[in-house]
């Protein structure tokens, strides 16, 4: 058998893993769910994988050469190691938060995925050799498992994460926007309309002053999705709570509508780039803004329910976040993009 056989079956084995991670469901096991014994048991597989990453990569990077059992020994230390990953990953149920799960579940995946890459270098590289390639994917795998330590304890604080993360999404788009105004100047302003075709060099690079005026709506919507995300995270972070399902599903709602809100923001961003279709963002033929039109309803329709079940937390948290549409949703944004009706009742409120 050579030497490295192992390695290669082990590359199958993690790959089955990785798509079991990727698509598989949480199991339901009968004994209650304790959140902390499921922390110091992830926490404990992922510092084994690392070490055991470490074992496989000097196993492989000087001599004398490695046998063909010892190579097999720590194939089999290395699956042990990541299945012992997935199986903790599955122990996180759903009702835990659908945010969180899926942090974990990308943390677990990208622990597999590295560990996959680590095989595969050694596997293409001269025996007995250390390469920068095997050095590097090494340092992905020891990178990929301290990130457990970073990772959100709770559904609150995961979709804490995830508000924050839209909004910088969010924010970077508007100041690309924004930045692009100033510098895009008309290029050919010193150039006379030409006679025949009546307008100067080509518009295809420049916003004109009727490009302008449809902007400036645009970044009006922009503006409040960005208003409205930054409410919402200070609420959540204040007074969000991961203590019941009820809470825990209200928060996953949150992160829905933030995840969809950043995205359309970006790309409502590029569409707007010259030559500019007037008739497709009138006519509202970008999906991207019906995205963000009814995500804004959904942030402001939650507003309403808390009010109205005095549910002191999201009591605060609408109080926080209608002032931004107040202030941001200006007659000119509604007329140009007009909003969800949950947004206009609660402006005539």
């Amino acid at each position: 058998m050579e030497v490295r056989e192992p390695l290669r079956d082990l590359c199958g084995a993690l790959r089955a893993v990785l798509a079991r991670v990727r698509e598989g469901e949480p199991s339901e096991g009968r004994e209650a769910f304790e959140l902390p014994r499921f922390w110091d048991a992830l926490g404990q597989t992922f510092k084994v994988t690392s070490q055991e990453a470490t074992k496989l990569s000097l196993a492989f990077s000087r001599p004398p050469p490695t046998s063909a059992e010892d190579c097999r020994k720590l194939s089999e230390d290395v699956q042990n190691a990541i299945l012992a990953v997935a199986t903790v990953y599955y122990w996180l149920p759903k009702g835990q938060g659908t945010t969180l799960r899926k942090m974990v579940r990308d943390a677990t995946t990208e622990v597999v995925e590295g560990m996959i890459q680590l095989t595969e270098t050694i596997l293409s590289a001269p025996l007995e050799s250390l390469s920068q390639e095997q050095l590097i994917s090494t340092g992905g795998v020891w990178e990929a498992c301290e990130q457990v330590s970073n990772l959100p304890r709770d559904n609150q604080a995961a979709v804490v994460s995830a508000l924050a993360a839209c909004l910088g999404v969010v924010k970077d788009a508007l100041e690309e926007m924004e930045h692009a105004l100033v510098e895009g100047q008309d290029p050919y302003s010193d150039i006379m309309e030409d006679e025949e075709l009546g307008f100067r060099g080509n518009r295809d690079t420049y916003w004109s002053e009727a490009d302008r005026k449809l902007l400036s709506s645009c970044m009006g919507l922009m503006k409040a999705s960005k208003a409205c995300l930054k409410k919402v995270l200070g609420v959540v972070k204040a007074h969000g709570k991961a203590d019941s399902p009820e809470h825990i599903a209200q928060l996953d709602d949150l992160a829905d509508i933030a995840n969809d809100i950043s995205p359309s923001v970006d790309e409502l961003a590029l569409s707007m780039y010259p030559p500019t279709n007037h008739l497709a963002v009138r006519l509202n033929d970008k999906p991207c803004m019906s995205t963000i039109r009814g995500r804004l309803g959904a942030v402001s329709d939650w507003c309403s329910r808390s009010q109205h079940e005095q549910n002191q937390e999201l009591h605060t948290g609408s109080t926080l976040a209608l002032p931004c549409l107040h202030v941001l949703l200006r007659p000119a944004l509604v007329y140009a993009f007009p909003v969800n009706l949950a947004v206009l009742q609660l402006l005539r409120e």
